[in-house]
């Protein structure tokens, strides 16, 4: 699909000329694995966004080309999304904010600058007080 074409929303129709499926296996497949749930309009019609359309294409790769069952394709299904929210956690907490990064250079400048004082200079400021 041509990024530059892409809708937000499809029906029925254009999914099963996009995919090569007929709109009584779709229907079938949002039974078979309730992660497939694409909204409907105010008349009753599916409508497809660009994921749910990305998840026929996984489904049928996964059941004509990889020969998986209904059950086998869903499992699968359920570890790469498992999979995929794990990377994203672990991104989200890899991820620091430039506030932060700027906080801490702020202390690391300022112990470098404390470390780079003369030790006789610090003690003549301490008995001062």
């Amino acid at each position: 699909m041509d990024p530059g074409s892409e809708k937000l929303y499809y029906s029925i129709s254009e999914v099963c000329s996009l995919t090569g499926l007929k709109p009584h296996v779709l229907r079938y497949w949002e039974t078979a694995f309730p992660i497939l749930k694409p909204s409907k309009s105010q008349s009753g019609n599916r409508i497809y966004k660009q994921q749910d359309i990305e998840l026929i294409k996984l489904i049928s790769r996964l059941l004509y080309q990889e020969r998986y069952t209904i059950d086998g394709a869903r499992q699968k299904i359920e570890e790469m999304s498992n999979q995929e929210q794990q990377m994203k956690l672990e991104l989200d907490t890899a991820t620091v904010s430039a506030e932060m990064i700027d906080s801490i250079n702020k202390e690391l400048t300022e112990i470098i600058a404390i470390l780079d004082r003369d030790p006789m200079a610090v003690d003549k400021q301490e008995n001062k007080g």
